[in-house]
């Protein structure tokens, strides 16, 4: 078993919760960046099918890009503490609309080929691939919340 303290500083003394435990920080990092940007490629890439009028396709390569993106966190957590903060009290309800509406697109996209049901279903990712980003940043959900005139 590797000891070594990950990103967020903590030690890790579990091989178990790691994604190729044998790999340093370095190359850590350099998988989540290689991730993001091949997810970032993809993300541009749907949005040229999206200027060409193919919903369908833009809806299927922008959820793969999203997945893609979603991935590459597991390079610096690891599968099963990125699992367990996903869904942890304050992410719950992000995550499942989150994971729930790029199965959402596929489904749309593929079987039904709906176009602007697709388009809502991604509108509906960024959404909450958002706000489950924000839940990471002290008081920003909250913040949010005041500027639209919702109760915090």
């Amino acid at each position: 078993m590797s000891n070594y303290i990950n990103i967020t500083g903590e030690s890790q003394d579990n091989d178990v919760e790691n994604l190729c435990p044998s790999l340093s920080y370095q190359q850590r990092i350099m998988g989540f960046g290689i991730c993001l940007a091949l997810a970032f490629f993809v993300s541009v890439m749907s949005f040229v099918v999206l200027f060409q009028q193919d919903y369908v396709t833009f809806g299927v390569t922008n959820t793969i890009a999203n997945i893609i993106a979603l991935l590459s966190s597991l390079f610096l957590a690891g599968p099963v503490k990125q699992i367990k903060k996903m869904f942890e009290e304050t992410r719950l309800i992000a995550t499942i609309v989150y994971l729930l509406s790029m199965i959402a697109t596929f489904v749309i996209a593929l079987a039904l080929k709906i176009a602007w049901l697709t388009i809502i279903s991604v509108l509906i990712q960024y959404l909450a691939m958002t706000w489950y980003g924000l839940s990471y940043i002290p008081f920003a959900r909250n913040a949010i919340k005041k500027l639209m005139g919702c109760p915090t």
